[in-house]
C-alpha cells in the first residue's frame, strides 16, 4: 500500500516538471480521468481495509479511510478540487455495517466509547449475537438466558450498573486479556464523554458479565472435583464463574451442608442441562418403554434423600433369564429394565439395578443410593462424550 502511495506522489512530482505545454496536454487528460480514478481508488482502499487491516487499532481507522481530496463530479475543473477530511461515520451505512461485523468483542468495546454514534451502533445484540454464540453457544442455554433476565430485574438501576459504578465495571476489564488495552482510551475520552454506560438487558452487557465473571450461570460438569473416583461418569448441577487469565472456570455445586467447589474447569467438562428439572426433582422419564439391550442412558443417582441428584451413565443390559443372543431376545417385552454399570467390577453394589418401565419412581436405600428419572441417549455426540471421559481402570 505504501508503494502505491509513494508511486501516486511520484507521478505528481513529475508532471510539475514538464514544460507547459505538455503540462496543459496531461492536464487535460487529468481532467477526464479524475472521476473514475477517484472512484477506484476509495473502492480500493476500502477494500483494502476490509481485507488486509482489520486488526488494527480504531484510532488508526481515521487516517486510513480519510480521502484527501474530493473531486466534484458536476465540474471538471481542477480549481474545484478541495481538500476535505472523511470520517468513519461518513461511510455508506452497509459498508460501515461489513466494518463493524469483523471487530472482535474488545474492538467494538473500544469503538463504543469512542462518541454516542457508534456506542449505539457497537452495542447493538445483532452485532454482539454472534460472537455470544462462537464462545458461550455450547455451555448456555435457555436456564442460563432466565438466569440473566432474573439477575437484570433484581438491580434497582436500569443499567449495568449505576453512574459511579460504570467506570469500575470497564475499568475491571483491564485485568483480563483481550479487553485490558481500550481502557486507557476509555479513561482519556471520560472528560469529553460523562455517559458511557452500556444497556443492561443488552447481549453485550450479558458477554461482558460472562467473560469478567461477575454473572455466575447455571450448567453441568462432568467428573465433577476433578475426576474424584466417586463422581467417575456422572454430571452434576452447578453455577459457574469463567475466569479469563486461565481460560477455565470456577464452580460451585448444590450444597448439602457445606459448599463445595471446584476450580481449573476445563471448556470439555461443561454442558448445558439436556432436561429443565431442578436438580432435587425426579425427571419424568418417556422412553421407558423404548429401552433395550445396547441402548446407552443417563439415570439420575443421589447418595440419600437430602442430597441433589446427578446424571450417571450407563447401559441397557440383558435379564438373568436371556441369553443375549438377538434372535430370541424378549428383554424389550418384560416389565423389569437391567441397568449395567460397567465402570464398577463385577462385584460392586452399583454395578447394576433393577428398574420397573411401567411403574417407575424413585427406588433405592440409604446403602445403595436412589435411583431416579431416565433419559435414553439417542445423540451419537452426547455417547461419544461419555466414552471420552472413561476411566483408564476400573473402578474400585
Amino acid at each position: 500500500m505504501l508503494l502505491f502511495l509513494i508511486s501516486c506522489f511520484s507521478f505528481f512530482l513529475l508532471s510539475k516538471s514538464l514544460s507547459s505545454r505538455n503540462h496543459r496536454r496531461l492536464k487535460s487528460e487529468w481532467r477526464l480521468l479524475s472521476p473514475w480514478f477517484w472512484e477506484g481508488f476509495s473502492s480500493f482502499m476500502v477494500s483494502w481495509f476490509l481485507k488486509d487491516r482489520l486488526g488494527m487499532s480504531f484510532h488508526q481507522l481515521p487516517s486510513i479511510m480519510s480521502l484527501k481530496k474530493k473531486m466534484r463530479l458536476g465540474s471538471y475543473n481542477v480549481e474545484n478540487v478541495e481538500e476535505d477530511k472523511m470520517s468513519l461515520l461518513d461511510l455508506p451505512e452497509l459498508t460501515l455495517e461489513c466494518i463493524l461485523e469483523r471487530f472482535s468483542p474488545a474492538g467494538l468495546c473500544s469503538m463504543a466509547v469512542v462518541c454516542s454514534s457508534f456506542r449505539e451502533r457497537c452495542t447493538s445484540d445483532h452485532l454482539w449475537e454472534k460472537h455470544m454464540k462462537q464462545k458461550w453457544g455450547k455451555v448456555i442455554g435457555g436456564a442460563v438466558y432466565r438466569e440473566w433476565q432474573w439477575h437484570i430485574a433484581s438491580r434497582k438501576r436500569p443499567n449495568l450498573s449505576g453512574p459511579s459504578k460504570q467506570k469500575g465495571f470497564l475499568v475491571s476489564l483491564s485485568n483480563m486479556w483481550p479487553f485490558s488495552w481500550f481502557i486507557p482510551n476509555l479513561q482519556s475520552s471520560s472528560n469529553q464523554q460523562k455517559k458511557s454506560d452500556f444497556p443492561a438487558d443488552s447481549i453485550m452487557s450479558w458477554y461482558l458479565s460472562l467473560e469478567t465473571g461477575k454473572f455466575w450461570f447455571p450448567a453441568q460438569v462432568y467428573n465433577r472435583e476433578n475426576g474424584h473416583a466417586g463422581f467417575m461418569l456422572s454430571c452434576y448441577d452447578a453455577k459457574l464463574s469463567y475466569d479469563s487469565k486461565t481460560d477455565t472456570f470456577q464452580a460451585r455445586y448444590s450444597p448439602h451442608g457445606r459448599l463445595t467447589t471446584e476450580e481449573n474447569i476445563s471448556w470439555d467438562r461443561l454442558r448445558v442441562p439436556p432436561v429443565d428439572t431442578p436438580s432435587y426433582d425426579l425427571h419424568i422419564s418417556d422412553s421407558l418403554l423404548d429401552l433395550k439391550p445396547g441402548d446407552h442412558i443417563e439415570i439420575q443417582w443421589r447418595r440419600n434423600t437430602e442430597f441433589p441428584y446427578g446424571w450417571w451413565y450407563g447401559v441397557v443390559g440383558h435379564l438373568e433369564s436371556c441369553d443375549g443372543n438377538e434372535d430370541h431376545c424378549h428383554c424389550q417385552c418384560a416389565d423389569t429394565v437391567k441397568l449395567e454399570f460397567n465402570q464398577y467390577p463385577a462385584s460392586s453394589r452399583w454395578r447394576k439395578t433393577m428398574i420397573n418401565r411401567k411403574d417407575h419412581r424413585e427406588v433405592g436405600n440409604e446403602a445403595d443410593g436412589y435411583y431416579g428419572g431416565i433419559r435414553k441417549l439417542y445423540k451419537e455426540e452426547e455417547i461419544s462424550m461419555w466414552k471420552r471421559l472413561w476411566p483408564n481402570q476400573v473402578l474400585e
